[in-house]
């Protein structure tokens, strides 16, 4: 390029518009990755160019990669000891592309009318995903309690699924799944495994070293944490399944901007200390509650009373996450008692630093009817707590006056 030679010449209207532009990057490595807000990228030459998109190296334009968003992927590739990773613009992008992916033919890259056996318990928007975009254009969608070895086994030989489907914390109500048996399961019928872990987070567990083929994250959750950028990203175990990704990310457009994989990563940094704390605080307000006259069940996979206790233990190395649900006794009392919530913040969210509260049937899983919530064991009066990183005696403080507020009524 010779614009610095011709410059000199240039009118200012010229100047103006290019004057400071593609200037050679520094010689020192700058300790944070910077944001690349460019959309596209040059060459010197167009041979070289072409030689680029050939090869498959490189930047060309940023629906194709973009050094930041390369920069978070390559984090949590790391992170979760995948082949490649590849974030798109949401969690819900995230999903749908990996089970695009996971139901490609092996060797393909076209998606094809699938068979997916999905878990029983799913986020609610994931079940309006399945049922609006898969079974509605012709895939068959079955569910079944993927807890129930036994259950599964008879789906999978039923049912002959492509793609198998599962939170490995389930949201609002946390059963805990057997990832290691349910990966055996799938592999001997011949069926890939999809793994939600956006509760999880590689803190806790890391799917992928244990045979799971894809695992989606929200990244507006525990890895961002912050509550200030949203997105999603899938890891693959083999490098065909990340090709794959990435060859359908190019079509399909769900990119993720520059300035929020910059936030993303930025919030990946300090996700084990937060992860830390916020494991801690869930399971003091666990117990506090169930304690507590007006609460009637407790779900929280720490306490020895949950039929996922022993296995979370052995899986998630004594921490067992950071959200808490419990069912009030009496469920009219529920409006009352989030109301009263001083702390806690009622954001239909989860996993950001802040403690936050929220009514899965009328936020996550509003968008299911009352009988498929009944199906799901999601009641009326069922809350759930997002645990931040606040300190434990000003956020059980919180709690008991808000329960307090319905001893009173």
């Amino acid at each position: 390029m010779t614009e610095q030679h011709d410059q000199a010449s240039w009118h200012l209207e010229t100047s103006l518009v290019h004057a400071g532009d593609r200037t050679a990057p520094p010689v020192a490595t700058p300790t944070v990755t910077p944001i690349y807000t460019s959309t596209t990228y040059l060459y010197p030459t167009l041979d070289e160019l072409d030689a680029a998109f050939v090869s498959g190296e490189g930047y060309f334009y940023t629906r194709y990669g973009n050094p930041t968003v390369a920069a978070f992927e390559q984090a949590l590739a790391q992170a979760e000891a995948a082949r490649g990773a590849v974030a798109y613009s949401s969690g819900m992008a995230a999903l749908h592309a990996a089970l695009l992916a996971a139901s490609t033919p092996r060797g393909e890259t076209a998606p094809r009318p699938t068979s997916i056996l999905a878990a029983r318990d799913l986020y609610g928007s994931t079940t309006v995903l399945l049922e609006e975009l898969f079974a509605a254009r012709g895939a068959q969608v079955n569910y079944v309690d993927l807890c129930d070895a036994e259950a599964t086994a008879a789906a999978l030989q039923a049912y002959a699924p492509v793609v198998v489907l599962a939170e490995s914390i389930s949201n609002p109500l946390l059963h805990v799944l057997d990832l290691a048996k349910l990966v055996e399961q799938c592999r001997s019928y011949g069926a890939r495994l999809v793994i939600d872990a956006t509760l999880a987070t590689p803190v806790l567990q890391r799917p992928l070293t244990l045979g799971v083929d894809l695992v989606v994250h929200s990244a507006t959750k525990y890895l961002g944490g912050h509550g200030d950028a949203a997105g999603g990203i899938v890891a693959a175990r083999t490098g065909l399944l990340h090709v794959t990704l990435v060859q359908q990310s190019r079509l399909l457009g769900a990119t993720l901007g520059p300035y929020e994989a910059q936030q993303l990563q930025r919030g990946m940094k300090t996700l084990a200390l937060r992860m830390e704390r916020q494991c801690a605080n869930a399971a003091q307000v666990a117990a506090y509650l169930t304690t507590h006259p007006a609460v009637a069940h407790v779900y929280y996979p720490g306490l020895a009373e949950h039929p996922g206790h022993t296995l979370a233990a052995a899986a998630f190395g004594g921490r067992f996450g950071g959200l808490v649900s419990f069912e009030l006794a009496a469920s009219t009392a529920l409006p009352r008692f989030v109301d009263a919530l001083r702390l806690f913040l009622p954001a239909t969210t989860l996993g950001d630093l802040y403690s936050l509260v929220s009514v899965p049937a009328l936020a996550s899983h509003r968008e299911l009817t009352p009988e498929q919530r009944a199906e799901r064991g999601i009641s009326a009066g069922l809350v759930r707590l997002s645990l931040g990183i606040e300190a434990i005696d000003d956020l059980l403080a919180d709690l008991q006056q808000a329960l307090a507020c319905l001893e009173a009524a």
